[in-house]
This record gives C-alpha cells, sequence and structure tokens, in this order.
C-alpha cells in the first residue's frame, strides 16, 4: 500500500507540529513537508509531490486566498481542505476559498494556541482520506479505503475519551467494531441491492429532497449550476455542515445558481423554483400546511451523528408527499439518509444516487443502494441533466 502524502501550510510552528502529529500517527498517511505560508507551499509543491494540501488562511507574504487563486492560475488540481480558526468568524472568507477551489474546510477549536487541535483530529483524518485518498488513486497509488482511516481516527478518539474518563488504558481494536462505531461503515463487502416495491406508481414531482456530506460543497456547486432556469421545483438541502456557516454557503451558491437558494428558516413557506439549505445544528423537516407546505427548524438529537440529519428530512418528505417527490442523496460517509431513502422509494417516489466513481466517498450512496433505495445511480457531471429531465416531464 502507498500513504498518502500531506503537505501542512500554516504560519504557526506549534499547529504544523500538532497537525503533523495527527497525521503521521495514522497509517497510511505522511506529512511529506511543511510551509508557514502559500509563497513556500507552492515552491514546495513540484518535488514534494503532495496528495493534499492543508491550509491555514491567516498567513504573512501570502494568505490561503491569494494561495488558491496562484493555484488556480497555474491549473493544479491537488485537492486543498481549509484548516484555520478564521473560518468560524469569517464565514465569507471561507466560501471565498471553496468559489477559488478549495475543496472543504475544518474549523480549528476556540482557544488558547489551538492546542485542542486533537479534539478535530478525526475530522482531520477523514478528509485526508476523503480527497487525498481519491487524489492519490486517481494518479496511481494503491490507498486503502477511506473507512479503514476513519476506523483508526475514531478508535484513537474512543481510546483518548475512555482515558480521560480514567475508565481503561488502552481500548482493544476488537472492541470497537462496526456495531459500536458506525453500521455499514466498515465493511468493503459490495452487496447486491434489495428490491423495493413502491406502494404506489411515482406520480408528479411537487418538491426535491437532497442528502449530501462529504465532497458536498463543490458537489452542489456543480449541480447547482447547471440547473434548467425554469426548474418549476422547491428544493430541500441536507448538507453536514458546521453552525455559522450554512447562511454563507448558501449566498455562495446563490451567485451561481439560475434558481434563487437561501439558508432554510423556521416555518419558511416552500415555494417553487426556491432552494433550502437547512442551518447548521438544525434538521429541517416539512409540515404540512393548508395553503402552503411549511419548513420546520428542529434542534432535536443527532441522527446518524448528524444535525442536520438527511433521515430527518426525507422521513417527513415521505411522509408528506408520498410518490410526489424527488429524493436525491450524493456522496458522503456512513449512511444518513439511506434508510428514509429507501422509505420515500416504498412510497413511490423518485429516486437517484451519486454513482461511486464521481462521489468523494462512496458511503451515504452505497449504503442507500444496496437498501434498494435508489432507482438510478447518476455520475456528479449529469445529476443536474438528470434531474431537470425528470422534473420537466413528471413536475407538471
Amino acid at each position: 500500500m502507498d500513504n498518502i502524502e500531506v503537505l501542512v501550510c500554516d504560519d504557526s510552528a506549534l499547529m504544523r507540529n500538532l497537525i503533523s502529529r495527527i497525521v503521521d500517527a495514522t497509517e497510511g498517511m505522511n506529512v511529506c513537508g511543511t510551509a508557514m505560508n502559500g509563497k513556500f507551499a507552492l515552491q514546495k509543491i513540484p518535488f514534494l509531490k503532495p496528495d493534499l494540501i492543508l491550509l491555514d488562511i491567516e498567513m504573512p507574504e501570502m494568505t490561503g486566498v491569494q494561495f488558491l487563486e496562484e493555484r488556480k492560475k497555474r491549473g493544479m488540481d491537488i485537492p486543498v481542505v481549509i484548516l484555520s480558526s478564521i473560518a468560524t468568524k469569517g464565514a465569507a472568507v471561507t466560501m471565498q476559498c471553496l468559489e477559488l477551489g478549495a475543496s472543504d474546510f475544518i474549523t480549528k477549536p476556540s482557544g488558547s494556541i489551538s492546542s485542542n487541535i486533537a479534539s478535530v483530529s478525526s475530522a482531520i483524518i477523514e478528509k485526508i482520506a476523503s480527497y487525498g485518498g481519491k487524489y492519490a488513486r486517481k494518479n496511481g497509488k494503491n490507498i486503502p479505503l477511506t473507512e479503514t482511516f476513519v476506523k483508526q481516527a475514531k478508535l484513537r478518539e474512543a481510546e483518548a475519551a475512555a482515558k480521560k474518563e480514567c475508565i481503561i488504558d488502552k481500548i482493544a481494536p476488537a472492541a470497537l467494531s462496526q456495531d459500536t462505531l458506525s453500521p455499514v461503515l466498515f465493511t468493503s463487502e459490495r452487496k447486491e441491492p434489495e428490491v423495493i416495491v413502491p406502494l404506489r406508481e411515482p406520480g408528479r414531482i411537487e418538491v426535491v429532497a437532497i442528502g449530501i456530506s462529504t465532497g458536498g460543497p463543490n458537489a452542489l456547486r456543480e449541480v447547482f449550476a447547471h440547473l434548467d432556469p425554469k426548474f418549476s421545483r422547491p428544493i430541500l438541502v441536507v448538507q453536514h455542515m458546521p453552525a455559522g456557516f450554512t447562511k454563507e454557503f448558501a449566498a455562495s451558491l446563490d451567485k451561481i445558481c439560475p434558481l434563487s437558494v437561501k439558508e432554510a428558516e423556521d416555518r419558511d413557506e416552500i415555494h417553487p423554483g426556491q432552494i433550502y439549505i437547512a442551518p447548521g445544528n438544525f434538521h429541517i423537516v416539512v409540515e404540512k400546511s393548508t395553503l402552503c407546505n411549511v419548513i420546520r427548524l428542529s434542534s432535536a438529537d443527532l441522527r446518524n451523528g448528524h444535525r442536520p440529519s438527511a433521515d430527518w428530512l426525507f422521513e417527513s418528505v415521505a411522509k408528506i408527499y408520498q410518490n410526489r417527490a424527488l429524493g436525491v442523496i450524493m456522496t458522503g460517509m456512513g449512511r444518513d439518509g439511506a434508510v428514509q431513502l429507501a422509505e420515500m422509494r416504498k412510497q413511490g417516489a423518485w429516486t437517484l444516487g451519486q454513482d461511486e466513481e464521481s462521489s468523494v466517498v462512496y458511503g451515504m450512496p452505497r449504503v442507500a443502494y444496496e437498501l434498494g433505495a435508489v432507482q438510478k445511480q447518476v455520475s456528479l457531471e449529469n445529476m443536474a441533466n438528470e434531474m431537470n429531465t425528470l422534473v420537466r416531464e413528471h413536475g407538471k
């Protein structure tokens, strides 16, 4: 097996050291180099040949934003994940980074000198494994499945928590199996899809519901940029994203989408041709109303480890719209949305799933496909066209 090579770019020597230790402690990953600003990173890339760059935003001489601008000019396709404390206060800057080609972002924990970076170590490993792993495989490397890396991170996280609580000195890997971590997450075995017999034939599409996670920010940009300006149905979206970012994310999507995009608010009326993004840390559900169905926000417990959860959205759509909906599940880790997309399919809804090749992580769409929830697997490149066609032909 080959390693995913990571370049860490941060102006803090302490942060470079802390992040490097997290990465190097993960089997199958290696920090091939570090840089204190974007200028030095650009100089090192040709001979280090990283598979992913972890990039701070605020740095002297060349900031993260300036680095991304130069990366774009040079036509570089090495994935970049933003890792910066400015992100929680400067969501707009983070969205600017995504617009410039960054793949995703992670927020450093608040507090002194960010020595608590270990608290987001699992997120760091997941992003590296997802984006860096896909890039490395594309370039001929033999890289383990993303789930393999995530399992390592979860084991370390659980061991650290147990030590903190003085429960045990060390957790045996067998103690944290598929059952205790995340169902269907750590098996590479592919299963034939189950067969769902819908209760009714697919009907007139009145609403579109999308569930998406890792790889989602850029995937949604690709889909929404190519929607038909005459797309006549509302779209409800659950994108796993921290609180404080979804309003700016919606504004960023609104710039490139022919439809209007906004962060969903409680009791928003659901109107045709409007896209609603679930706010971070809130589930969204559809509530039936006499004149116009509305969106309700909920701070109920996490579901599948997430809030917002795609399962919450899909469950309400299945109940309210039955066979008069289109459900779409796209790139993402785990299984959020899969079970309730199957329920939508059972009710007679139209359903689509992103295919393995174009997914950054083929987790959520894979589980949905194996549950029989997906009528048709579609590449990211063709997803907008497929949605346009279905709504045009079955939305009247």
